[in-house]
């Protein structure tokens, strides 16, 4: 089947945090659920922010633009609150947080656009510089490549043909890489949208805030909810309620990112109950509800650290 998912969108629902200062890696390092520390000038990090109770507040994908300065790329909705839950922790920390949304142009490149850019064989995550630009290799979406570029405002933008928007959308809803919006603030914890399997929890880093509640419930066996791909005939809000068509009274799971599919309906990512998912019937709502049916998860699950 082909996919019309081929050149360059511009991503104006995502924001960027600027962090800049000595400790800017540091910092972050102690907040989110990624390695910063360690952070190389050929890599970018996927991570959350978590509550003390490991409820996800926020996603990010981040990386250096020098040695004193970190980017955060985030949905924009939740740029501002999170700003200033982040900004309450600097504390003696040498480092700086600001919106820098403005300063900052994002696009999301997709097929033979993403290999151009910046070559078709680098790893998920990886980074590369074009000059100005930042150019950040994404998860690909139905067999073809995705790229974010970041580049001061004023940089020429990257060459290739116009993606509608609502595409790029689609093309992150079947990555099944999620990224955490308002409807959604502090619904899950990193492993219920898969974080763990796709690189955005380091096991082996220092503290941060919720990470007891995060490493709990990889060792103890206790990862009852997973995210899944799926599909709907008609359109769902992110936040509803899924239910298994057995169970109409308690909901099973939780839709998370919604984008209009290309040949029709909307494809979905939904996080729900192991059970649930390995059982026949879902439906978003009940008592009448909207028709789901699970997709192939385009990567494999963590199950041993």
């Amino acid at each position: 089947m082909t996919y019309p998912l081929n050149g360059i969108a511009p991503l104006s629902h995502l924001g960027v945090i600027r962090v800049e200062g000595e400790d800017a890696a540091k910092f972050l390092n102690g907040q989110l659920t990624q390695d910063f520390a360690l952070l190389g000038f050929d890599q970018a990090r996927l991570a959350a922010f978590l509550s003390a109770k490991g409820r996800m507040q926020a996603t990010f994908l981040g990386f250096k633009r020098s040695a004193t300065e970190v980017l955060l790329v985030c949905s924009y909705d939740l740029l501002a609150p999170t700003l200033k839950r982040l900004s309450m922790f600097v504390m003696r920390a040498k480092a700086k947080l600001t919106d820098a949304t403005g300063e900052f142009a994002l696009y999301g490149l997709v097929g033979d656009t993403a290999a151009t850019a910046a070559g078709s064989n680098q790893a998920t995550w990886a980074k590369t510089d074009v000059g100005a630009a930042t150019v950040v290799h994404l998860y690909p979406a139905v067999g073809q490549p995705r790229a974010l570029w970041v580049a001061p405002v004023g940089t020429p933008s990257p060459q290739g043909s116009a993606l509608d928007p609502a595409l790029w959308q689609w093309s992150e809803v079947r990555s099944g890489v999620a990224t955490l919006t308002t409807p959604v603030f502090e619904a899950f914890v990193p492993q219920m949208l898969n974080y763990e399997s796709v690189g955005g929890v380091n096991f082996k880093k220092g503290c941060y805030p919720g990470q007891e509640v995060v490493a709990r419930s990889q060792f103890r066996g206790t990862l009852k909810r997973r995210a899944y791909i799926a599909h709907a005939p008609a359109d769902v809000a992110v936040g509803s309620e899924v239910f298994a068509t057995t169970d109409l009274e308690q909901p099973c799971g939780t839709v998370v990112q919604v984008a209009a599919a290309p040949e029709g309906g909307f494809d979905v990512i939904v996080s729900l109950q192991v059970a649930a998912a390995q059982a026949q019937g879902l439906q978003v709502g009940a008592p009448d509800g909207v028709a789901l049916s699970l997709l192939p998860l385009p990567y494999s699950l963590l199950e041993d650290i």
